[in-house]
């Protein structure tokens, strides 16, 4: 499923962003409303939005006015405002947005479902109705799926993709690509109230509530503690002033419908909403108005309770989203950290890697003390008591939610750092933020194979991330365009030829690959003799995109891993394939839990370690017994080839540029 052209149904603040969004992205884009009002308004906020980055540009000399001014002009000629369905017959993928009223989606739906192509996809911008009832408004419930933005969405990477119960793979898939197309950060889960984030944001924050409201404590206070102790990026008072009163308690009270009172709702916030105090959106005035607290309360809080109360409870539903399989590790965490905030590279960390950081057993007696003094809210998880049983205690261990390298003692490699444990090597790929396959990696990579070769006690190598959030996005293009021709040259022969000995030696390699592998990762993992990935791994060969060709042997592995016809349409699309299309097709052997990945992938490594050595070696040099090393110097030269030509440069600077692509053949 292709996206060429879209709509978006409802012309509101948010419906004008995601307009806007996908204009950006050079996508025709069709924006309706019931009143050509609301369609202006829609047609302005997405011209605002537009105006604003590319004035950012020009003041930093990026652009010219002249320039500006025509892309401008560029990006609003793709969205066609209308208050009819006129332009619907012929889109790929459609968004609503329309206020958040089941009678009035439900209406919408089966119009879109009379209007639009079999083929097209409806997704709903939904925070928190049901999925699998719109669809069943359809004929196509297949074809129904959520597409959650985040407020607000011209900012906010974050998009979720949610599948009802008849939401079927392709359309999954087909979202996630449309997700990442419009330079969005999209992450799966299932169908639940509040679905991921917002059901972790408000079980967490209704502690706050519930702290404040019962001991009269100090709004500013809380928002202080919490802010200046790095739990959140902003205090949660000031946080729904931004967000509107009325917005967080409609979520709020619809929430603890469902889950009751592990979900709390403040009556002082209700008072505020009633008497129009919705915070920005009403001039100001919410929880606070000109600074002052607006909510009762001068007591001081416990920073250390008010810190535990939010990030363990935190912790206490992200675990049970994952119990309910609901939505895996990484996607959660990854949730939090595109969708509130949590950015570590501030010291901000989503719920698994910060238990990882602090240590599950610390956790776990912190959780306990809780729970003796409020309850069965936080009781801990399943998950939790389970890792810890089994000597998983996080960043200390080396392994808890996530799994953390343990280098060998001595003088490592810059990035890719070599831990031994008996017989089986793990080569940690250590390069954040993305992993990018670098020159430097190239170069570390082939010192730390050489190593374990030399090693004649080892017998499996993993290749692992220490990354939690990635295997390895791709190759370094800054760093590659840098070289000359000759050091270039050298550098891909030195690549290929690490990778060639990764499926020939008697040495068996085994990729654990638990998240993007893009590019250069996804043909390091090829060049394995094994692939494990985890339910959040995502796969692709997106060099098409750039103008160029994969150059380290996604030509030639692929179609033996997957077969000619898959292989020519992952490198001729460029799109991603998830981890579960990925094992239907052939290119990994086995998809596990995300927390259970390194443990497996150990187990396969501590197998194969075990086999004869010399056998092992014979039987990964005769088995499939083709022209692969012909194919690859034919891949060298048609990479070297194709790199050197103006769509090759034109798609790079493209891609650096975060523009798209003008190709002319040259």
């Amino acid at each position: 499923m292709f996206v060429s052209k879209a709509a978006v149904v409802g012309a509101g603040t948010m419906g004008g962003e995601i307009a806007q969004a996908i204009a950006a992205a050079d996508i025709p884009v069709v924006l309706k409303d019931i009143k050509q009002e609301f369609v202006d308004q829609g047609l302005a906020k997405a011209r605002e939005i537009t105006k604003r980055r590319l004035d950012r540009l020009v003041e930093k000399e990026k652009l010219t006015q002249e320039q500006a001014d025509a892309r401008l002009e560029e990006v609003m000629g793709r969205i066609t405002g209308t208050t009819e369905y006129e332009g619907f017959g012929d889109v790929d993928f459609v968004i609503e947005a329309a206020p958040e009223r089941m009678e009035i989606k439900l209406q919408v739906f089966r119009e879109l479902d009379t209007v639009t192509p079999g083929h097209a996809i409806l997704a709903s911008n939904t925070s928190s109705l049901s999925i699998t009832e719109m669809g069943e408004a359809t004929l196509r419930p297949h074809k129904v799926v959520g597409f959650h933005f985040f407020y607000p969405a011209s900012v906010m990477p974050l998009i979720e993709v949610i599948a009802g119960d008849d939401t079927d793979e392709e359309t999954i898939t087909a979202a996630i690509n449309f997700a990442q197309a419009i330079r969005k950060q999209p992450i799966t889960c299932s169908e639940v109230p509040g679905f991921v984030v917002n059901r972790i944001l408000m079980s967490a924050m209704g502690e706050i509530w519930r702290a404040q409201a019962e001991g009269k404590l100090s709004i500013a206070k809380i928002d202080q503690a919490l802010t200046e102790a790095n739990a959140t990026p902003m205090g949660p008072f000031f946080l729904i002033d931004q967000l509107g009163l009325d917005t967080v308690l409609h979520v709020a009270e619809h929430l603890h419908d469902v889950y009751g009172e592990s979900f709390y709702v403040h009556q002082g916030i209700r008072d505020l909403v009633a008497s129009g105090k919705l915070g920005a959106k009403s001039g100001g005035s919410g929880t606070y108005e000109d600074g002052q607290p607006q909510l009762e309360g001068e007591n001081e809080p416990d920073p250390e309770e008010i810190v535990d109360l939010m990030s363990l409870k935190a912790l206490v539903e992200a675990c049970l989203l994952l119990e309910e399989g609901v939505c895996t590790v990484r996607e959660i965490d990854l949730g939090m950290m595109a969708g509130a905030g949590m950015d570590p590279r501030r010291g901000l960390l989503p719920p698994f890697m910060k238990a990882d950081v602090l240590g599950l057993d610390v956790v776990l007696e912190k959780l306990e003390r809780l729970q003796e003094r409020y309850g069965d809210r936080f009781a801990p998880p399943v998950t939790l008591r389970r890792l810890i049983s089994q000597g998983r205690l996080g960043v200390k261990s080396g392994q808890g939610f996530y799994a953390y390298p343990q280098p060998d003692e001595g003088e490592q490699p810059e990035t890719v750092k070599l831990e031994t444990r008996g017989n089986v090597a793990i080569a940690w790929l250590a390069n954040p933020p993305m992993n990018a396959i670098s020159p430097q990696v190239i170069r570390d990579l082939a010192e730390v194979w050489r190593r374990v070769e030399d090693d004649e006690n080892i017998g499996a190598m993993v290749i692992a991330s220490s990354v939690p959030v990635v295997f390895s996005a791709g190759a370094d293009i800054k760093a590659f365009t840098s070289m000359d021709e000759a050091a270039g040259k050298e550098l891909i022969d030195t690549g290929h030829a690490t990778l060639r000995a990764l499926g020939s030696s008697r040495v068996s390699t085994v990729a654990a690959v638990n998240s993007i592998a893009f590019g250069g990762g996804c043909e390091l993992a090829m060049a394995c003799d094994f692939r494990i990935a985890a339910e959040s791994a995502i796969f692709g060969q997106p060099e098409i995109k750039l103008g160029i060709i994969p150059g380290f042997g996604g030509t030639q592995r692929l179609p033996r891993l997957v077969g000619p016809a898959k292989a020519l349409e992952m490198n001729l699309l460029g799109d991603a394939v998830t981890a579960g299309e990925a094992y239907e097709v052939g290119l990994v052997n086995a998809v596990v839990p995300d927390h259970e990945l390194f443990d497996t992938a150990l187990a396969w490594a501590r197998r194969l370690a075990g086999q004869a050595p010399l056998a092992v070696e014979q039987i990964k040099r005769v088995s499939h017994k083709g022209d692969l090393d012909e194919g690859i110097e034919a891949e060298k030269a048609g990479f070297a080839t194709v790199f050197q030509t103006e769509d090759a440069k034109e798609g790079i600077a493209a891609f650096l540029g975060k523009r798209k692509a003008h190709w002319r053949g040259h």
